[in-house]
């Protein structure tokens, strides 16, 4: 057959399904690794069924817990700061104050996409310049309408320096990162190290703390490293994750234990009913797995409190803030709030460590050690 000029010749299509299929492969991988739970999602859920065991129950369904809310948006979350525009004659004219390099370098092409920390050094560098300019001698050699052009323009950027810190913090996706409802849980007694982490909030706090404080210097390098820790080992939300999922598992297990204690024939002496073995109870409450659990827990709470309180500390430091995050920080990060993901995981703790008591005093003779603080 003649082919017509303008008919292309047609090649034979490429098969791409083996090309697609390892990328296929390693999400079913990853999909079957989120459904089979994480490392403590399994030992809390052993725990669980070992003590249902022990008293001759079924144990509790294992229902996946809620996640944190998602982290508000970037238009939620920050400040909007107008920009002051002077015209350049009227920078020039306070060369004097040292503003003119500051000012170019922000108008520069690198300095409108500089990183969120960056910004928040320069405006801190501005502020503390026509500051000390203002109160230099040399002010007084101005001319009258340069000298009220730089009170204003230090007066609006006094009222902007902590909204500036803010979106310095806020917008950073080193700061963000750190409240993705992709974590998962942390693995219990597997907890890394967090002085990094609450070396680099401490830094940012007392950032926030001495931003008015000329004595005191932020130095950019410290800054970035400080981020970048942050950044390798975003904590917020797998510690929030953990809180809730140590949480649930307690409360399910919870009425269990109470509709068994709840039965008069429940390991009451001289009734036919058959009490559980005392061994196998024993082992559920306080065998070596339970109380290598529970010290994993301790762990936890050590962890997730000098956590929580470090960054309730930093968000503290701020003299402004938005909603959304007041309301974020009510629900998810709140040291007292009762639904909050610590108050809760204390609360299920303390409820926890009740009902293991009763079955201590219940069941088995003589009864346990005193305090006991549950799984």
């Amino acid at each position: 057959m003649t082919r017509r000029p303008w008919q292309a010749i047609e090649r034979p299509r490429r098969r791409r399904l083996p090309a697609l299929l390892p990328g296929v492969l390693l999400l079913a991988a990853l999909l079957a690794g989120c459904q089979g739970g994480s490392e403590a999602d399994h030992r809390l859920i052993d725990y669980q069924q070992r003590l249902a065991a022990a008293l001759g129950v079924e144990a509790p369904a294992t229902p996946p817990p809620r996640n944190i809310a998602a982290f508000p948006g970037r238009d939620a979350r920050r400040f909007t700061i107008d920009e002051i525009r002077e015209g350049l004659l009227d920078v020039y004219a306070l060369r004097r104050c040292g503003i003119v390099r500051l000012v170019a370098q922000r108008n520069s092409q690198l300095g409108k996409v500089a990183a969120p920390s960056q910004r928040w050094l320069y405006e801190l560098a501005l502020w503390r310049q026509l500051q000390a300019c203002w109160n230099d001698t040399s002010a007084g050699d101005l001319a009258k309408d340069d000298r009220q052009r730089l009170a204003d323009l230090l007066a609006r950027k006094t009222r902007q320096l902590p909204r500036a810190s803010w979106n310095g913090l806020f917008d950073s996706s080193e700061w963000t990162g750190s409240f993705s409802r992709a974590s998962a849980p942390l693995p219990l007694g597997g907890t890394p190290s967090l002085e990094a982490q609450l070396a680099a909030l401490g830094y940012l706090r007392r950032m926030v703390l001495h931003q008015y404080d000329p004595r005191w210097t932020p130095d950019s390098a410290t800054l970035e490293n400080h981020l970048k820790a942050l950044r390798d080992a975003p904590l917020t939300a797998r510690i929030l994750r953990s809180l809730l999922l140590a949480t649930r598992r307690l409360d399910d297990l919870d009425p269990v234990i109470a509709a068994r204690l709840a039965d008069p024939a429940f390991c009451a002496p001289d009734t036919a009913a058959e009490p559980p073995a005392d061994e196998r109870l024993a082992a559920a409450l306080d065998g070596q797995e339970s109380q290598r659990l529970r010290a994993d827990l301790d762990s936890l709470a050590r962890d997730a409190q000098r956590w929580l309180t470090a960054v309730d500390a930093l968000l503290s430091a701020f003299t402004v803030s938005r909603p959304a995050i007041d309301a974020y920080r009510r629900h998810w990060l709140s040291l007292t709030h009762p639904e909050a993901p610590w108050p809760a995981f204390r609360t299920a703790r303390a409820q926890h460590a009740a009902l293991r008591e009763r079955l201590r005093q219940r069941c088995l003779a003589p009864a346990g050690p005193s305090g006991d603080r549950g799984a």
